[in-house]
């Protein structure tokens, strides 16, 4: 037998003699078998049971058999380790965490069987499809498609091979891309339109190509509507978003020209544009499309200019600051260490910074934080919920 004494950053137990044990909590006692089976011997006091029918099968979510309390805990943990990894120590305000049901986009698998499709998520270390017609973790509205993504299924896959389908939830209908090997002739794309239509999806996507759109699949970013280039970044929730976009909005507050950096379609820059003037900076030219689009079409904003650059190989120099009274940033997992390191050196006094990864931020806040910044507070936003994956909002300011 084994006790438990913690759970790593993976959501393993560790036992007292180092070894790993998936979907154990901390003091508990428990048996694993020769075959891996593990029999709880004694529960911990935060082990409940999964409010998903489908976690013991799919692969989708690692934390459900803990309380949301040891689980938020736990977020909360796994970035203050990563900061004291780094000597930094910080005041964290409550983490928010987004409900059940709420996440608005999912990549779904699809296989054609024997008696038609199966559509759903991967089992855990598994190429093996599981159906989740009642999973707790994505909007309604995106089970509610679920026989559209088989129908397709049926249309782009092979009788061995596996399709992606990603679906995002939109106002107007759901935006399907369809990532297949499957080549788009003129008989399919007959076919997707009478599906597209049938189903009443707002945009149907075939890899790269868009097959149809009923309507435009916009987003919402602080009440102006944007529609994303098929695929494009967006924040897992609107909760996460909403509360992401809240402490941005605190921390640049005084500012009235801001540098949006690794601004995607203008999750920040927009919303930020009710009341100051945002130079948005993003690699990818189809994303800061849509934002300027998105721009002109709004209401009462201020003046949004945009700039395609790629911000790890050619990252703006501390003079291309000097403009500016506050900087966002938010970059993909990796950080962003080549732009953390001019932002440290340039003029600037307030930095907003975002993150999904808390090793990378551990690391970008502490070149910030030996140019002379502070960081007064952190904040977690858990919008992927019952995963190991969390999201980081913090200021940086100096005098």
């Amino acid at each position: 037998m084994l006790t438990i004494e913690s759970v790593t950053h993976a959501g393993l137990g560790r036992a007292t003699d180092g070894q790993l044990v998936p979907r154990a909590l901390p003091g508990e006692v428990v048996e694993v078998a020769a075959n891996g089976t593990v029999r709880i011997i004694t529960p911990s006091a935060d082990r409940v049971a999964a409010p998903c029918q489908h976690f013991k099968s799919c692969g989708g979510c690692a934390m459900q058999y803990a309380s949301d309390s040891f689980v938020a805990d736990w977020k909360q943990e796994i970035v203050q380790k990563a900061l004291q990894a780094r000597g930094i120590d910080v005041a964290f305000r409550p983490i928010a965490t987004s409900p059940a049901q709420s996440r608005r986009r999912a990549k779904f698998s699809g296989r054609r069987t024997k008696k038609g499709a199966l559509v759903g998520f991967h089992a855990k270390a598994s190429d093996m499809v599981i159906a989740v017609p009642d999973c707790q973790l994505v909007a309604p509205t995106l089970i509610q498609t679920l026989p559209a993504l088989e129908a397709l299924t049926l249309l782009a896959a092979s009788r061995k091979g596996e399709i992606d389908l990603t679906v995002t939830e939109t106002e107007v209908g759901a935006d399907v891309l369809v990532t297949t090997d499957k080549d788009l002739t003129p008989q399919l794309r007959i076919e997707l339109a009478a599906l597209a239509n049938q189903y009443a999806l707002s945009r149907l996507v075939w890899n790269d190509e868009p097959v149809v759109t009923l309507n435009p699949p916009a987003q919402d970013f602080g009440g102006t509507a944007v529609t994303p280039p098929p695929g494009a970044f967006l924040q897992a929730t609107q909760h996460g978003q909403d509360a992401l976009w809240h402490a941005v909005d605190e921390i640049t507050t005084d500012a009235r020209r801001i540098i949006d950096l690794f601004a995607g379609c203008g999750t920040f820059s927009l919303p930020l544009a009710k009341r100051a003037e945002v130079h948005a900076v993003e690699g990818e030219a189809s994303m800061l499309t849509a934002l300027d689009r998105g721009w002109r079409e709004g209401h009462e904003l201020h003046k949004v200019t945009t700039e395609t650059r790629d911000l790890f190989r050619r990252p703006l120099e501390p003079d291309e600051f000097r403009p500016f009274d506050a900087a966002v940033i938010d970059p993909p997992r990796a950080g962003a260490s080549a732009q953390i390191a001019t932002l440290a050196i340039s003029d600037l006094k307030t930095i907003a910074m975002v993150s999904c990864n808390p090793v990378t931020f551990a690391r970008d806040a502490a070149t910030l934080i030996d140019a002379g910044f502070k960081m007064p507070w952190l904040q977690v936003v858990d919008q992927f919920r019952w995963s190991p994956h969390v999201e980081i909002v913090a200021p940086f300011t100096r005098k």
